[in-house]
C-alpha cells in the first residue's frame, strides 16, 4: 500500500502549484492519515487515480464492494463537495456519500462500476441533455459560492498558466464576458466542473463525480459538452435543447480560451486550439 500512498514528484508539484509549498507536509503525512481512515472505515486501498486537489484512492470493503476515498489538504474543498453531493442525494446520476471526516479533508464515496470516464467511453448529446436538467432540478441550498466567485477563481488559476500561450487581452475579455453572464440567467445548484472526465459510466447510466459546486446559471454546466463536441458550435448548442441556446453560445465564447490553455501547454497549437481561440476572438 505504501507505494500507492507515497506521492511522486509530479503529483507533489501539481499540489504545490495548486496549494503552495506548505502542502509538502500534508504529502508527507498522507500515508499515516490514510492508514488511520482505512482502519476506521474498514477498507483496503487498491490503487490511486490522478487528481489535482488531493489524492483519490480506490478501495474495497471487507465484503469486496468498491468504495472511493478522497483526501484533500483544504477542508473547504471536502466540505463543499460533500454538501453538494448530499444535496443531490436523491438524484441517481450523482455519486453517493458514505461517510466524511471533514477535519481530515476526507470523503468516502460509493464506487461506480465499470466507472469508465466518458473521455474514454464517449457520449451522446441526448444522454447529456437528459443529465443536465436532473442535476439542476434540486432545491438550491444555502452556503455555496456564487457562479461569479467560481468564474473569478477559474480565471485566477488560468492566468498563471496562460502566460506565453494566450494573449492577455483574450483573457481579460473572456473574464469580463464570463462575469457578465454569471450575473444573469436562472439560479441552480451547479456542478461547476462538468466535463467528460467527471462523468463515469455506471451500471444504470452515467454518474457524476467531483463537483466544484456553486450557484448560478445552469447553462454554465453545458459548456464543456459543446466545446468538446466534434461538430460546429451552433450544431452542438442545438443538440442540447434543454439549455438556453443564446446563453449557452455566449458562455461557450467566453470560456473557450480556458479550454485552450492546457492543450496549448502540453502539445502546442492544433486545429482544435485554433478553433477555441477563434471562438474567444469572436466575443
Amino acid at each position: 500500500m505504501a507505494a500507492v500512498l507515497n506521492l511522486d514528484d509530479a503529483a507533489r508539484a501539481r499540489l504545490a502549484d495548486r496549494f503552495g509549498p506548505g502542502v509538502a507536509q500534508w504529502c508527507d503525512e498522507l500515508p499515516g492519515l490514510v492508514a488511520k481512515l482505512a482502519r476506521r472505515w474498514g477498507v483496503r486501498v487498491e490503487r490511486a487515480v490522478a487528481g489535482n486537489t488531493g489524492r483519490t484512492l480506490l478501495c474495497r470493503t471487507e465484503r469486496g464492494e468498491l468504495v472511493v476515498l478522497k483526501l484533500t489538504p483544504e477542508r473547504d474543498i471536502a466540505e463543499t463537495e460533500a454538501a453538494a453531493l448530499l444535496a443531490w442525494r436523491d438524484c441517481p446520476r450523482v455519486v453517493d456519500v458514505l461517510d466524511t471526516d471533514l477535519d481530515a479533508g476526507a470523503v468516502l464515496l460509493a464506487g461506480i462500476e465499470p466507472g469508465t470516464p466518458l473521455t474514454e467511453r464517449g457520449w451522446t448529446a441526448a444522454e447529456i441533455d437528459e443529465l443536465l436538467p436532473q442535476l439542476h432540478a434540486v432545491a438550491v441550498p444555502d452556503g455555496f459560492p456564487t457562479l461569479a466567485e467560481r468564474v473569478r477563481f477559474m480565471f485566477d488559476l488560468a492566468d498563471r498558466s496562460a502566460e506565453g500561450f494566450v494573449e492577455p487581452r483574450l483573457m481579460v475579455a473572456a473574464r469580463a464576458a464570463s462575469l457578465d453572464l454569471a450575473a444573469g440567467g436562472s439560479r441552480s445548484l451547479l456542478h461547476g466542473d462538468l466535463h467528460p472526465g467527471n462523468v463515469l459510466a455506471g451500471a444504470d447510466g452515467v454518474v457524476v463525480i467531483d463537483p466544484r459546486p456553486c450557484v448560478g446559471d445552469p447553462d454554465f454546466d453545458a459548456v464543456d459538452w459543446v466545446l468538446r463536441a466534434d461538430r460546429a458550435l451552433d450544431e452542438a448548442v442545438a443538440a442540447l435543447p434543454s439549455a438556453d441556446p443564446v446563453r449557452l453560445r455566449r458562455w461557450s465564447q467566453a470560456l473557450a480560451v480556458l479550454l485552450a490553455i492546457r492543450p496549448l501547454r502540453r502539445e502546442g497549437p492544433s486545429a482544435h486550439t485554433d478553433s477555441l481561440l477563434a471562438l474567444a476572438e469572436s466575443l
